[in-house]
């Protein structure tokens, strides 16, 4: 049975009524690897993730939690932020060459074709903020 749950190691950083801030460490895939500290590709960022608990009056700034993701939200990103896109661009550029035979005009206009994808996307932030929306759970020490 696969897991489909996405689990990061957090801290809260800041609690105003249900919603919290929480820090979880962001490491590439050989940051965990012992010879990190001779490679140059091995990084971590930190970065803030928005949660909306109703019980986050029962957290405190600083507590460790965990914070858990499903893994269709990671999948959903990427269709939206790449592959929508990207197949765009492709048909786009295609139907621009046949009608116009100028492959600077129809590049540039394939690309203009993606400033309205993601203005759209803009536009659906606090519907995207839904669906793509966090939960956290205390870790008991």
């Amino acid at each position: 049975m696969t897991n489909n749950t996405i689990k990061h190691l957090g801290i809260v950083e800041n609690i105003q009524g249900s919603h919290l801030s929480v820090r979880i460490v962001q490491t590439s895939a050989c940051a965990a690897c012992s010879a990190k500290g001779h490679c140059s590709s091995a990084d971590s960022k930190d970065k803030i993730i928005d949660v909306i608990d109703t019980a986050a009056s029962s957290y405190r700034v600083g507590e460790k939690v965990m914070v858990i993701g499903e893994t269709s939200m990671g999948m959903m990103a990427v269709v939206l932020a790449f592959i929508i896109p990207f197949i765009l661009l492709i048909f786009s550029l295609f139907l621009f060459m046949a009608l116009m035979e100028n492959e600077l005009y129809s590049a540039l206009l394939s690309l203009a074709i993606l400033i309205p994808y993601y203005f759209i996307l803009w536009l659906n932030k606090t519907r995207l903020k839904q669906k793509f929306s966090f939960t956290i759970k205390p870790i008991n020490n």
